[in-house]
Formats: C-alpha cells, structure tokens, sequence
C-alpha cells in the first residue's frame, strides 16, 4: 500500500466524525450507533441524510453546507476517498456531518427502522453484468426498506442511461412513487442548489457532452420486491472503474 494511502487511513482513526467499521469489525450484536446516531453522534435530534458511495464525500460536505438544520452521513468503504471530505469538514469545524467507512452490502446494521429520511446515490457504478450489487437493485432497495422512514426519499444522480433506465423500470414495476424523473437534469426545470452540486467526476461527464440523470422516488414496503424485465442497452464505457467510453 503506498506511504500516502497508509499516513490517510492512520488520519481517519483520529478524526472525531469518522466511524470505521468494515467486514470483519461489526459485532454480532447490534452496531453501538444503531438508533442512536443523531443522539449520540451528532447530538441533536435532527433528520439523517445518507449518501451511499460517497467517494471523496463531495457531495456529503456540500449538502451539509447548505442544510445545517440536517445531519449527513457518508458511507464508503474506500478510506482514502474518504479521508478527503472528511479532512475538509474536520477543518471548517463541521458538525452536522460524519463519515462511515464500510461495506454497503451491510448497510442494514448501522441503522434502526425509520433512522434515515434520504438516501442519496450519486453516480454509483451501474454494475452492468451484476444486478445484485447495482444499490437501486431489488436487493439493495430491501436493505433500505429496514431503516428508511415512513415517508423516505431515495436520489439517484447518474451519468449511465443503463443505470437511469434500469432505476426507473424497477420504480415502475414496483409501484413506486416517482417523485421526479429527467434523462437531462441541467436542461430541465428540476434544477435547484443541492441537485446543482458538482463533483468531480460529474464535472468530468459533462465535459465529455454526457447528460446527467436524475430520479427520485419513494419505496413501498413490502416484503420483496421484483427485478424488472426489461432489455436495457448497455452504456458505452466500462462498469469496473468507469474510465473509458466508446
């Protein structure tokens, strides 16, 4: 690992917003901050906001910016991604924002029922060859039904038309609420401040003509839900490491 990554990782574990547990750390019991996080983390008893894949936290640090009546989460796995967002918000003496470096796949373990209000995924990997590990699947979505609350929103920011496409067949087959939908986010009228934030691969996409979608809907609660049928071309670029389109 090289020294840079190694100095980063050692720099989380003294950062008073950042929580680290990854496979391997989580006990068998329940997580300590389970139903306790806008209490006991962030001490107050304002509204969690999560942002799933944060990367570099990014989008995590801006929302936080401009709502600081609302808590953030970013939850990653990768630590020296992490460690930017979190090193900027640990300077500008944030509070109402923390970071969670795990993996998504046990999302469940860190949040009680009705724990979340949002949850924000901005521009995941669309996962093109595994429907399981794409967050919007049926599988992920059951994982969120656990800790989302009543009323719950779930963002999806993309540049994949694959991964946009796919999200809105699997809302649709769902019966899902569909708060609001367009394959061009930047020539639309949904365009607001916080669906304005940049990051910086989003800058990148758009430097390449590639419009931005967005979808925002609101799950039923269900036992499970159903994959949709449906053939989506797939995206002109890679899945694993998104950097190359045709």
């Amino acid at each position: 690992m090289a020294r840079g990554k190694l100095a980063k990782f050692k720099e989380l574990d003294t950062l008073y917003h950042v929580v680290q547990a990854p496979f391997g750390k989580i006990p068998e019991s329940d997580f300590y901050l389970k139903g306790k996080w806008a209490s006991a983390f962030f001490k107050n008893n304002n509204p969690i906001i999560l942002e799933l894949g944060c990367g570099k936290g990014e989008y995590t640090v801006a929302m936080a910016a401009k709502f600081p009546e609302k808590n953030f989460i970013g939850v990653d796995i990768k630590g020296a991604r992490i460690w930017k967002g979190a090193k900027h918000s640990a300077q500008q003496g944030m509070k109402n924002v923390g970071f969670l470096r795990t993996n998504i796949e046990i999302i469940g373990k860190f949040f009680a029922p009705g724990e979340v209000e949002e949850i924000w995924l901005t521009f995941p990997d669309p996962q093109m060859k595994y429907i399981n590990k794409r967050l919007t699947s049926a599988t992920f979505i059951s994982k969120y039904k656990d800790f989302l609350s009543e009323n719950g929103i779930i963002h999806l920011k993309t540049d994949s038309n694959f991964q946009f496409r796919y999200s809105c067949a699997l809302a649709e087959q769902n019966n899902f609420e569909i708060l609001a939908k367009t394959d061009n986010l930047y020539e639309s009228c949904l365009l607001n401040d916080i669906l304005g934030i940049k990051t910086y691969y989003e800058e990148q996409w758009l430097s390449r003509g590639i419009a931005i979608k967005y979808l925002a809907f609101k799950i039923l609660n269900k036992e499970s839900y159903i994959e949709p049928h449906v053939r989506i071309e797939k995206d002109g670029y890679r899945s694993f490491g998104r950097i190359a389109r045709e």
